[in-house]
């Protein structure tokens, strides 16, 4: 599907028109902030929106809050939050969350890299009943060949079933609820929710050059960053419930492979099998061996108690989300 134009009519219910939340993180945006609130402002007059906008100001130095109260001057829609320093996107999006009641949620740069016109397209997606919709980035941009190879390694990984885990994204708020995010793993939210069963689709999103000031997440290290980050959600999904798979058999691997090297040293040393380096050095590997292999085991143990009481804890919370019904 085509981004839409401007003037596109899109068809969205009365709960689509006003049960929802942009939220907006923006780091040193003073720049953008005109913009930024005129087209908001203008894509929600031109469709009729009525939710509401709020705006992160995630440590700024550069005025953006006070910008953007000036551009916003008479628009009740808009809100500005402020964090006292930088604390990062992750961050700045559980912010607007616990802010707002809204049932959906929209993650929107305050970049202007996407267009607001896109905000109606997503609501309308959601209306369908879809839990997460993500933006597929379209037409020519720097980063593509990155993003490209981190999008193929996350679908490799997490088999999700999407093809653009880092843009615009729009889902329901109640999902953050479950869905437990760390410093920087809001490019992951999409990986981590569907692994807990919820629903995700995409649509086609023109990415357009950023108007003003300077990438806030490029350079080398955003790249480490990121595939260690894409290594420690994959170690969070597949081993944070049963960690004694991880390290009770690696510690028992060890484990075993002292045993049989001792046993290698005792048929060396009974046959009278001159070792060209002695038989001190095979006694310390199986010291190493044995130590290592169950200090793993034990680990894993712990873990896999900690892992219980976690279980626990999350079945506790959703009792208590749940409606209570007297009797």
């Amino acid at each position: 599907m085509a981004p839409a134009l401007p003037g596109d009519a899109i068809e969205l219910s009365a709960r689509a028109r006003r049960d929802f939340a942009v939220i907006v993180p923006a780091f040193d945006e003073a720049e953008n902030a005109d913009d930024l609130v005129g087209e908001l402002k203008a894509t929600f007059a031109r469709h009729g929106l009525v939710g509401e906008v709020l705006v992160v100001d995630d440590g700024s130095k550069d005025g953006t809050a006070e910008r953007l109260q000036q551009a916003a001057a008479g628009w009740d829609r808009l809100r500005i939050l402020k964090h006292r320093h930088n604390r990062g996107k992750t961050e700045a999006l559980l912010t607007g969350a616990e802010a707002t009641r809204a049932r959906w949620l929209i993650l929107f740069d305050a970049d202007l890299q996407h267009r607001p016109d896109e905000i109606p397209r997503f609501l309308a997606k959601l209306d369908e009943g879809w839990d997460i919709v993500t933006g597929r980035k379209v037409g020519a941009y720097q980063k593509r060949v990155v993003s490209g190879i981190y999008n193929r390694l996350s679908r490799m990984t997490f088999h999700i079933p999407v093809s653009d885990i880092n843009s615009m994204k729009a889902f329901r708020r109640d999902i953050l609820e479950e869905v437990r995010l760390r410093h920087d793993w809001h490019r992951f939210f999409v990986v981590l929710a569907y692994a807990r069963g919820f629903s995700i689709t995409e649509i086609d999103i023109e990415l357009y050059p950023r108007r003003h000031g300077v990438a806030k997440y490029s350079g080398r290290t955003r790249i480490v960053t990121g595939l260690l980050d894409l290594v420690s959600v994959a170690f969070y999904l597949f081993f944070a419930r049963k960690p004694l798979v991880l390290f009770g058999m690696t510690g028992l691997a060890l484990a075993a492979a002292g045993f049989v090297v001792g046993l290698a040293a005792i048929l060396l040393r009974t046959l009278h099998v001159v070792s060209p380096i002695g038989y001190r050095p095979l006694l310390y590997l199986v010291i190493l061996l044995e130590v290592l292999g169950f200090l793993l085991f034990g680990i894993g143990f712990v873990a896999e108690m900690v892992a219980t009481l976690q279980a626990d804890l999350d079945a506790l919370q959703r009792r208590l989300r749940e409606p209570q019904h007297p009797e």
